[in-house]
């Protein structure tokens, strides 16, 4: 009657076959430039913001005075509209999502 084979010898035996396994799909499926994190954009949105703005001064800078009193008016309406908007969002958000009443009922002391 033939022994069995030790169970630690089987689990080492898929484990290293695993290993192996893994190593290879690895090295057959890399990626062409490794795997390497990409650059990130944001250097890109940063020159695209700055850009931005030097627009919006140079377009500042042409308007007449009382004008631009006004823009920086409405500009500051819009922020504060804003503001209240998100204020309302996250109130709403951390009050969690509504259901129905809980039922209340008077209990008697005695």
């Amino acid at each position: 009657m033939p022994e069995p084979g030790d169970p630690l010898d089987e689990l080492r035996e898929r484990v290293r076959a695993t290993q192996a396994a893994a190593e290879r799909i690895m090295q057959e499926n890399a990626p062409p430039r490794g795997w390497a994190v990409p650059p990130s954009a944001a250097g890109e949105a940063t020159t695209e913001m700055q850009a931005l703005v030097a627009l919006l001064r140079s377009l500042v800078d042409l308007l007449p005075p009382d004008l631009r009193h006004q823009v920086n008016e409405l500009v500051r309406q819009l922020l504060l509209v804003l503001r209240a908007l998100i204020d309302w969002l996250v109130e709403r958000l951390e009050r969690g999502p509504r259901g129905e009443a809980p039922q209340v009922e008077d209990i008697p002391i005695s």
